[in-house]
């Protein structure tokens, strides 16, 4: 089991402070500290909201919102859960798993129905020390996916005591920070990660330094307890595996796609190096021809690509990398390098259902920018949110009706005419399929 590494990021009055009962700034960016963390190497985030009342907690779900929009790794949400629509607020803000604290009552009490309701590999249970896990174990091995054991000196008796994956919470000290990490220490950490139910690593020893992050990493990965990208990538497809261009000094055509909708944004080439410092950083490196060195996309323009997944054509030869494209893909301005269309024969229907709602959705957007006379999505326009909401409650009432029809092509009518009123209604709010996609795909 790779031995995740996870740093907290406590949120107190839109701020990052230290710990639960340490309020010294530790940052003032939350969101940006989140970046820094995924940048360092961490393999997921606990975000623990610590707001005092129903406002800071509101504000809190926002910021946990804007944090998950910011990084790819994994985020864990703590901290608030009252009822289970706490969880759900966190799980919709975009958490991979949400947290209940077992050393609260109400939080075991709701254990049974968020699990059911939303699926037990969506919840973690915070476990404060032997006594808390003794006394509920059956409903947590029943019920979650995953522990975050708080005492770090009783994390080996909590994995014999469970079957389920124990984070362990490890404490740090204010001396340690920014001196690096005592060998002592080190080979506490690593003695601990080989139990083969610890999970990970949480807590300040990588919270308040996040240098120790790569410390730590390096010193499992010497005793084959951590597996990065770039080892991954290696044992996977070694480079001396693949089939370079014949006189192009080791180099293989990379095809480049949106990871959301599978465009074809580019074409590069890499060597060796560059695959390395592609997966080792989960960000595009290219070799240049031209140049002949190493560049790494958007290093110039800001329009970097972050690497989601790596595949290799079945003749070796070819690499298909799909990413999060931040802005445009092509020095020309446009999205994709593939703008110039050479012949498209006429098709009556789209084969893409996402492009069809886009090509819609485009109409409308236009529309609103640019009137047109006699446009019946004008006339919506014009009359307003009351008139654009007058006529999804028809069209609604409309399906249901039509579903009592036996003939299934006045349903098919009438969810067309739905999704055509939703989509104007969409436009006038501001919100993008993309934005729905993405709110679909977290549930």
């Amino acid at each position: 089991m790779n031995k995740k590494l996870i740093p907290c990021i406590f949120l107190y009055n839109k701020i990052a402070i230290r710990s639960y009962d340490d309020t010294r700034v530790l940052s003032t960016d939350p969101v940006a500290l989140a970046k820094e963390c995924e940048a360092k190497g961490a393999d997921a985030l606990f975000v623990m909201d610590l707001s005092g009342n129903d406002t800071e907690h509101e504000e809190a779900i926002d910021m946990i919102r804007g944090i998950c929009e910011a990084v790819t790794i994994p985020v864990y949400g703590a901290g608030n859960v009252k009822r289970s629509e706490d969880i759900k607020k966190l799980l919709y803000a975009g958490c991979t798993k949400a947290s209940l604290n077992f050393s609260k009552a109400d939080n075991i009490a709701l254990t049974e129905d968020v699990s059911k309701r939303f699926g037990k590999d969506k919840l973690i249970a915070s476990v404060a020390n032997l006594v808390e896990l003794n006394e509920n174990k059956d409903i947590l091995e029943q019920y979650v996916s995953e522990i975050l054991f708080m005492t770090y000196t009783s994390a080996p008796d909590a994995c014999k005591a469970i079957s389920l994956p124990v984070i362990a919470l490890v404490p740090d000290d204010d001396a340690l920070d920014n001196n690096g990490m005592p060998e002592e220490e080190l080979k506490k950490l690593v003695k601990l990660c080989k139990i083969e139910n610890i999970s990970g690593i949480s807590g300040d020893v990588i919270g308040h330094d996040l240098d120790n992050i790569l410390v730590i990493r390096n010193k499992l990965k010497e005793k084959g307890l951590y597996i990065d990208a770039a080892d991954y990538g290696v044992s996977n497809a070694r480079w001396s595996d693949m089939k370079t261009i014949a006189d192009s000094d080791g180099l293989v055509p990379v095809v480049v796609q949106d990871y959301k909708n599978d465009e074809v944004l580019m074409v590069a080439y890499m060597n060796e190096e560059a695959y390395l410092k592609t997966l080792s950083t989960g960000q595009m490196h290219y070799y240049s021809r031209s140049r002949k060195k190493l560049w790494q996309k958007g290093e110039e323009s800001g329009h970097f690509q972050n690497l989601k997944s790596l595949y290799i054509d079945c003749d070796k030869d070819t690499l298909l990398a799909k990413v999060e494209q931040i802005g445009v893909a092509c020095h020309t301005g446009n999205r994709t390098c593939f703008y110039t269309n050479i012949y498209e024969k006429e098709t009556a229907v789209s084969s893409n259902p996402l492009k069809v709602f886009d090509q819609v959705m485009d109409v409308i957007l236009d529309r609103k920018a640019n009137p047109k006379e006699g446009s019946y999505t004008n006339y919506l326009f014009d009359k307003g949110l009351d008139k654009i909401l007058k006529k999804l409650g028809e069209e609604a009432t409309e399906i249901v009706i039509a579903a009592k029809n036996p003939n299934p092509n006045e349903v098919k009518y009438e969810i067309c005419d739905l999704l055509y009123h939703m989509m104007v209604l969409m436009a006038e709010r501001g919100i993008t399929w993309e934005e729905i996609t993405e709110e679909l795909a977290k549930r």
